[in-house]
């Protein structure tokens, strides 16, 4: 196998990769034998998820880290820096690569493809010890893990839930993000989240298909018909209940730059990695902390100011809930639980369509 088929072989595990909605905001480019370059891009422009385009520097990270891994299984040891020049909207990662006689293949090596989201209930078996240390140790020096275990502290966390889903589905904003994103009558998506994969049933997949045809049909949902109530019962609140625990990643540290927000990436990834080798499945559960950095940053994402007033109020709910200060900065919030394998799930587009077109 010639080095550049090694390489590629490596871009085919390092895409499986997570990214929000399955964006993957990444094209890649071979420089040379010992040199691959990650061409980042982010969707603050249309998503109003992407706060300041964090949301896609941490998608940099996890991609960055999974290639890491990808590469130890061929022996080759890799390290990337970002380009200085580069912008933060247009971020650019040069990766090289290294033999290392001796090297041993990652652990989570085996768990890259696999790894994947459960929107779906999980079983409420509480985790063992060795998998809560497994999750603890999982995002490194620089990183803490608080873990939300209880019936009490799982009920906090669904009151949170559906309390950020209620500003998420009447957020003019947001519609055309929600609108975007679902692939319906599928079950795989190569490039958005699969109908099947979303965690509705399919009467209320069917409505939502109809209702966001328009902002006006969904509007009058949510005035009249409680349009908000089944997609925040089936996808926020019972989830919350339906899952061992929440686990919530803190740095030591406020993130000020894109290497910082990479580096919370890496550490999302390796915890969702390592999750995915103890036996666990996960789901993101990142708009409170989106909602809270727009809150804790003065920042608004919408022209309607209750949703602002709203995003403040459960900023404070989520401090309130977790113990920490205005101050403390959060990484990456999720669920974790025992469940069968998803039915449907987001794939990826082939290394052939990601690489750099000159």
């Amino acid at each position: 196998m010639s080095r550049r088929e090694i390489l590629l072989k490596i871009l085919d595990l390092a895409r499986w990769a997570p990214s929000g909605d399955n964006t993957q905001p990444w094209r890649f480019e071979i420089l040379g034998d010992d040199h691959i370059v990650m061409h980042g891009n982010d969707t603050r422009d249309w998503c109003l998820y992407d706060f300041d385009g964090h949301a896609s520097h941490m998608a940099h990270g996890a991609l960055l880290e999974t290639l890491r891994i990808a590469a130890s299984g061929e022996g080759l040891a890799a390290s990337w820096s970002l380009r200085p020049a580069s912008s933060d909207a247009a971020p650019v990662f040069d990766v090289r690569l290294a033999e290392q006689p001796g090297l041993a293949a990652d652990a989570l090596l085996p768990f890259i493809e696999t790894r994947v989201v459960q929107r779906r209930p999980m079983r409420t078996t509480p985790l063992t010890e060795a998998q809560r240390q497994a999750l603890a140790s999982a995002p490194g020096a620089g990183y803490s893990v608080q873990f939300f275990e209880s019936f009490a502290a799982r009920r906090q966390v669904a009151g949170l839930l559906w309390r950020n889903a209620y500003l998420r589905l009447t957020c003019p904003e947001a519609f055309p993000v929600h609108k975007e994103i679902i692939e319906w009558h599928s079950r795989y998506s190569k490039d958005r989240i699969p109908e099947q994969a979303v965690g509705v049933d399919s009467l209320t997949a069917r409505l939502m298909e109809w209702v966001m045809a328009s902002w006006g049909r969904v509007e009058f949902f949510n005035k009249y018909l409680g349009g908000t109530i089944a997609p925040r019962v089936q996808l926020d609140y019972i989830p919350a209940l339906a899952c061992a625990s929440h686990v919530l990643i803190r740095p030591e540290r406020p993130p000020v730059s894109v290497e910082d927000y990479a580096r919370g990436g890496v550490a999302m990834q390796r915890l969702w990695l390592t999750a995915t080798s103890v036996g666990l499945h996960l789901q993101p559960e990142m708009t409170p902390l989106i909602f809270r950095w727009y809150a804790r940053a003065g920042r608004s994402f919408s022209a309607l100011p209750e949703i602002g007033r709203g995003a403040a109020a459960l900023a404070e709910e989520f401090e309130r809930i977790g113990g920490f200060g205005r101050e403390q900065a959060l990484t990456f919030f999720c669920r974790v639980g025992v469940s069968s394998v998803p039915w449907s799930r987001s794939v990826r587009k082939s290394v052939d369509e990601l690489m750099l077109q000159a």
